[in-house]
């Protein structure tokens, strides 16, 4: 259960009025999706695995802060209302409602990263689909960021050096993924991830030290370590813009495609009624 709390933290609101004006380098300038943009939420905690501290320190124990049922439901924009990942640490969460392939992007992740006078400090963790739990698709994620990034003197990045990953928005805004860039998946051609019906959404940190890789095998680098309680990316919600179609709405436009074929033919004879003799 989410614990009870303001709509934002004090935290927050100061952060959000801190807050310069971003100055963006890279090319991934998406501006991001507002909560109240989203049709439905995550709705169930499928699984949850912590990571350590500091995957190069295990005997610190692993990530603690936050519980994974925090996840669910609408994103907040409280940057304490997050369950930690760890290192390397994974969060799989199910929608009763799906999530289905619609124009431009069809669902949005919420960490809790933030604007400080030094830059954007975020946590990232890349993003997985499946509609059968079993086999999940990864986003190819890219990051342009060239060199590593100290978490405990509290470096920052640039968020337009990042794509496809959790956590490249600050508190409150949430990174669209578009299903379609999946089409070409082998899973997909494979017929084991139906892209209309995707039941389940995995997030699972980026290990910031550049051991963990970009979809070009470019290491991939963010604040490290994090040796808190709340080391790891931080997940808020996710949201979801497309949902999926009814599975009776499917059956039925299966059902009447042959009636319409039927249809469409005796249209055609009636109006070419010499059509296709000797």
């Amino acid at each position: 259960m989410r614990r009870e709390r303001a709509p934002a933290s004090l935290l927050a609101l100061v952060v959000a009025i801190a807050a310069p004006a971003a100055v963006s380098a890279g090319p991934y300038t998406e501006s991001g999706y507002d909560p109240a943009l989203m049709a439905s939420w995550a709705t169930t905690v499928v699984d949850a695995q912590r990571g350590p501290l500091d995957v190069a320190d295990p005997g610190l124990g692993d990530a603690s802060y936050g519980a994974p049922e925090w996840a669910l439901g609408p994103a907040t924009g409280d940057v304490f209302d997050v369950y930690a990942l760890g290192d390397g640490g994974h969060l799989t969460l199910g929608f009763d409602d799906g999530i289905g392939d619609g124009p431009g992007d069809d669902f949005a992740v919420y960490e809790n990263g933030f604007f400080s006078s030094s830059g954007f400090y975020g946590e990232f963790a890349f993003v997985e689909v499946s509609s059968n739990g079993i086999d999940f698709a990864r986003f190819d994620a890219t990051s342009l960021q060239p060199t590593p990034v100290s978490g405990t003197n509290g470096d920052t990045v640039d968020p337009t050096d990042y794509h496809n990953l959790l956590g490249k928005h600050p508190v409150g805004v949430g990174t669209g993924f578009d299903l379609a860039e999946l089409t070409g998946h082998p899973l997909v051609t494979a017929g084991l991830l139906d892209l209309s019906s995707i039941s389940q959404v995995r997030l699972v940190d980026v290990i910031g030290d550049g051991s963990t890789s970009d979809h070009r095998g470019e290491p991939l680098y963010d604040p490290y370590p994090t040796p808190y309680p709340a080391g790891g990316a931080d997940v808020e919600a996710v949201g979801v813009l497309h949902v999926a179609p009814e599975p009776g709405l499917w059956a039925a436009l299966a059902a009447a495609l042959p009636l319409l074929g039927a249809l469409a033919r005796r249209e055609r004879a009636e109006a070419c009624p010499g059509e296709g003799r000797a």
